[in-house]
């Protein structure tokens, strides 16, 4: 019985959370952000952990070259732009091709559509930056291609609901992340295009360690080896707020990967430029980045010189 009601309550706080996306969808996305914004603030006073979190993490990159009001500041912009961005995610449930211009733009699209004309499928390099969820489905809506994502289940499971269901609204295959190597490798037979966001922190079986924002992070190499098994190209891709609320979706040209023949170096030195595309952006717009993570966790024995 106390399963039952489990499973039951589970499911009434899916449908709940579902209500509520829905009725904030309804917003108008400029009033929506402008909410977002104050929302952001607020939640900043109440988690306040998160916020202690990203803090020091912006300490330990910038405390030497940043003075502590700078930083507090800084912070305060990332709160407000995460909260934006909780209220524009809604907004994926009223994308269509008639309104896709209300909410991005597109720049270099072409470089995502070549890669694909070689018939090996392609692979997204990104990050949690910018609106990834919006950018992921406004790419599918666009593109139309066979597509996929690897992400990492949410613990609560009634949002890992919503979030799934919001992410494949366009057709976006749901790839978890224990389980994708499997799938990586299905790219090239599929011509399918599969996103990786490659700024998390993981264990140091899983990763290599490579620098990031003059720090030393462990970083997951499974889309160097599944490149180098594939021969798939990467592609980065990122979104960037402009002055009129709207996202540019920036499509960077394929990345030029190694290929000596010494696999394990190879992994370790794309790893490492896939690494540094990322943090140009982070460092061009530090507060579209989720520093709330702990991104530099897991501690080195030795690193790659930066």
């Amino acid at each position: 019985m106390a399963f039952k009601n489990s499973a039951a309550l589970s499911t009434w706080t899916y449908r709940a959370m579902y209500g509520a996306v829905k009725i904030l969808s309804w917003i108008p996305i400029r009033t929506a952000q402008s909410v977002g914004r104050i929302f952001g603030r607020l939640m900043g006073r109440l988690l306040r952990r998160r916020v202690a979190s990203s803090l020091e993490n912006l300490r330990y990159v910038f405390g030497h070259a940043m003075p502590e009001s700078e930083l507090v500041a800084l912070n305060q912009r990332i709160i407000g732009h995460f909260g934006r961005m909780i209220f524009e995610v809604p907004h994926i449930l009223r994308l269509s091709p008639n309104n896709l211009d209300r909410y991005v733009t597109f720049q270099n699209e072409e470089v995502l559509i070549r890669a694909l004309e070689k018939g090996k499928g392609a692979f997204i390099l990104t990050g949690h930056f910018g609106n990834w969820e919006l950018m992921s489905a406004a790419t599918a809506l666009r593109l139309g291609a066979k597509n996929a994502v690897v992400v990492r289940p949410a613990d609560f499971e009634p949002a890992d609901r919503l979030l799934t269901r919001l992410r494949s609204r366009f057709g976006t295959e749901i790839i978890p992340k224990r389980r994708a190597m499997k799938k990586l490798l299905s790219a090239e037979k599929e011509n399918k295009v599969i996103g990786i966001l490659l700024d998390q922190n993981v264990d140091w079986y899983e990763g290599v360690f490579v620098p990031f924002l003059g720090k030393p992070a462990c970083t997951n190499k499974g889309l160097a080896l599944a490149a180098a098994r594939t021969g798939s190209p990467v592609v980065p891709m990122f979104s960037v707020r402009q002055p009129d609320g709207r996202y540019r979706i920036i499509f960077e040209d394929e990345v030029a990967l190694d290929k000596t023949g010494d696999k394990i170096r190879d992994v370790e030195n794309n790893t490492l430029k896939f690494t540094r595309i990322i943090e140009k952006y982070v460092k061009a717009y530090p507060d579209h980045w989720f520093w709330f993570h702990k991104r530099w966790k897991t501690k080195p024995y030795c690193t790659l010189d930066a």
